[in-house]
């Protein structure tokens, strides 16, 4: 009888041992992290992604006020007493601009970390971006849509992707009208437009002479290789530093230039010939375009930005007495 009680106080009630009813005890005893710390923690792995953004624009020679914005707020972040995800479920992107320091392009980049605990330009700035994998993202594109979109409309950014949602694109490539409001919903909730007033489809584009400017300086740059480098990970098995990127300023806009790292620009071996611009402005979100050698056409030999050949054309006649064909803009083999 003895030995069923010390039998039965070792072994413990419900077949727990006396080592689990101590840990179980140990691990109720320890205390459970607080909501402020946890809050503190999830801002403060926001600031980091925020930090590492101004770490790579730095080692890429970038504007130095636009890396100072990034490091400002990242401060800014971890010392804010509100939890970034909780401000942007409250308020949305618009409590984001009331913090101090904090503009369009940033609070654009902090909803999407407190939204989604990425950020596609950290990705664009290590030549890691796949646009086949974010647009299967969204609801209601799978994988097949997603690699139609971006090789036969040319895009790379969720912010384009609206765009071409607004403008007839995505409509023309076969996409039905209940299929594409839930796109258009899920890319205002994704990008944080839900509430605020905005037209996609009219925003101004950058003149197609600055365009194809910055075009010039990233390819003659490149081919110098005065550019820093960096290793993407797709489609490069050793590793190597290949892929240059610019980052330069025209008037109001901040451009990323980089040659494309598509599956489609391997396949036909176009990856030091199309270059791929990111530019914003103020109060103006991140846009994209390609710039490409015309292979046909009036226009065979010449730069040309996708999507915009006519005002191209229109560029090149308007100089055509200052602008021969040797010193237009052209492709550069490095």
């Amino acid at each position: 009888m003895d030995a069923l009680l010390i039998v039965a106080a070792v072994i413990g009630p419900m077949g727990t041992t006396m080592e689990d009813q101590v840990l179980g005890e140990s691990a109720a005893a320890a205390p459970a992290a607080r909501p402020n710390e946890l809050d503190a923690r999830a801002n403060s792995q926001i600031a980091a992604r925020l930090e590492e953004v101004a770490d790579v624009l730095e080692q890429q020679a970038a504007n130095p006020y636009r890396v100072s914005a990034y490091r400002q707020a990242a401060r800014t972040v971890r010392d804010c007493d509100q939890p970034m995800d909780r401000l942007v479920q409250e308020r949305g992107i618009s409590g984001l601009l009331e913090l101090p320091g904090i503009g369009e392009r940033l609070a654009r980049s902090i909803y999407q970390l407190a939204t989604t605990g990425h950020l596609p330009m950290l990705d664009r700035l290590r030549g890691e971006s796949d646009p086949t994998a974010l647009f299967a993202s969204i609801l209601g594109i799978g994988r097949r849509t997603a690699q139609r979109i971006h090789q036969q409309l040319g895009i790379h950014t969720l912010e384009e992707l609206e765009m071409a949602a607004h403008d007839g694109r995505l409509e023309r490539l076969g996409i039905g009208t209940k299929r594409l409001a839930g796109i258009r919903d899920t890319l205002a909730g994704r990008l944080g437009y839900i509430g605020r007033r905005r037209a996609p489809a009219t925003m101004p584009l950058p003149d197609i002479e600055e365009v194809l400017d910055v075009d010039r300086q990233y390819r003659e740059e490149a081919a110098r290789g005065t550019l820093p480098r960096v290793a993407p990970r797709r489609f490069n098995p050793h590793h190597e530093p290949w892929l240059s990127i610019l980052h330069t300023r025209r008037g109001d806009h901040d451009y990323t230039a980089l040659y494309s790292n598509t599956a489609r620009a391997h396949e036909l071996d176009r990856t030091h010939d199309w270059v791929v611009l990111y530019y914003d402005g103020h109060a103006v979100p991140e846009r994209q375009c390609t710039v490409v050698t015309a292979r046909r056409g009036p226009m065979r030999g010449r730069r040309i930005v996708r999507g915009r050949e006519t005002e191209c054309l229109l560029y090149y006649a308007r100089h055509a007495a200052t602008l021969t064909r040797s010193d237009a803009p052209r492709s550069v083999t490095s």
